[in-house]
């Protein structure tokens, strides 16, 4: 399957200012290296702590967020990246490298190619009851991407409105409604229907389902999975729920301190994660079974602070396997076995 997204040693770092002139004393690493495929028409799943950098990453990819460093392409052919990173190995060519990224790499894309971009690119945000205009009604809050980028106006985005709405579960009664006329499941389909209205390849979904009851978050996750085959969508799933990753996700991606520790298909990661921070995670999801006993992982310490990460593994400090090489050296995120990925030193048998 070709690679819709692919990012390499992306890093997104955000300044510490102090004095009275605001100087940089420091910046926190929220994003710190990360690559990262997602394949066209693949549904991943982006699972960790709060403060891990999932959000930063998704914003990131997006370019709502300008990296610091690093590569994020877009629907590129597997040659180009290959040039590309082969020319910055090179000390030649330098102007032939500036010209390939300015044509195929998002990290460093003008403002005016991003925009023409974005119709392919989207966000839906987690909360729905504060990423709807509250003065503006439904048809114009769906009908504004198209109208941004001069897709549709006037009858036609109207036209184009009600079908979106039909395919998120809403009627076309609903156009004249404002956002605080709906529930909170509706609330979040309308954010869905204004993220689809462009036809777009990629969906960043921010935890779109985690304010919302149970049985709400079932119809919306069931909504998800038929417009990806429906439209041939690509999602980044961001989520603290990773029972929800395992059942809709076709493969997990685990985030500690703006690394990815982990990658895997859910059944990999569900019954032998390789990373002993993945294990912790998947020891404390839930089971929902009162009988059934599932063993604890009790992670000793804090998560250390992003501005000034630990050297080496940045999990080495709670973690009861670290030995002086975690403590020195990052280890490199590696195959073990089918598609997992794993950045370990001693992975768990």
């Amino acid at each position: 399957m070709a690679a819709l997204v692919e990012v390499r040693d992306l890093k997104t770092h955000f300044p510490i200012l102090k004095g009275v002139l605001m100087r940089p004393a420091g910046a926190v690493r929220a994003v710190d290296g990360v690559n990262l495929t997602v394949e066209r028409g693949q549904w991943v799943g982006l699972v960790g702590e709060s403060g891990c950098g999932k959000t930063t990453l998704g914003k990131t990819i997006l370019r709502l967020i300008s990296p610091t460093s690093g590569h994020i392409y877009f629907g590129v052919p597997p040659e180009v990246v290959a040039e590309i990173t082969a020319l910055e190995q090179s000390t030649n060519s330098r102007s032939q490298l500036r010209a390939l990224r300015r044509e195929h790499d998002l990290a460093v894309y003008s403002s005016s190619r991003l925009k023409a971009l974005r119709r392919r690119m989207q966000l839906v945000h987690q909360d729905p009851y504060t990423s709807l205009n509250p003065r503006m009604k439904i048809r114009d809050i769906v009908a504004e991407p198209l109208t941004v980028h001069g897709m549709m106006r006037g009858k036609q985005a109207t036209e184009r409105v009600a079908e979106i709405l039909r395919q998120v579960g809403l009627a076309e009664q609903h156009m004249g409604r404002y956002p605080h006329q709906f529930s909170g499941g509706q609330r979040q389909r309308i954010a869905i229907a204004r993220a689809l209205a462009t036809s777009p390849d990629f969906v960043v979904l921010d935890e779109p389902t985690s304010s919302l009851d149970v049985s709400v978050q079932a119809q919306i996750l069931d909504l998800l999975e038929e417009l990806r085959h429906v439209q041939n969508l690509t999602y980044l799933y961001i989520t603290h729920n990773l029972t929800v990753a395992e059942s809709v996700c076709d493969a997990i991606v685990v985030m500690y301190l703006g690394k990815i520790v982990e990658i895997g298909e859910p059944l990999d990661i569900f019954q032998g994660p390789r990373h002993p921070y993945t294990q912790a995670l998947v020891l404390s999801t839930p089971i929902p079974d009162p009988k059934t006993k599932r063993a604890r992982l009790i992670l000793p310490g804090e998560v250390p602070s992003p501005a000034n990460p630990p050297p080496g593994c940045r999990f080495h400090p709670r973690c009861s396997r670290a030995t002086e090489s975690c403590r020195t050296v990052e280890p490199p995120l590696e195959s073990a076995g089918n598609t997992r990925l794993f950045a370990c030193w001693h992975p768990l048998a």
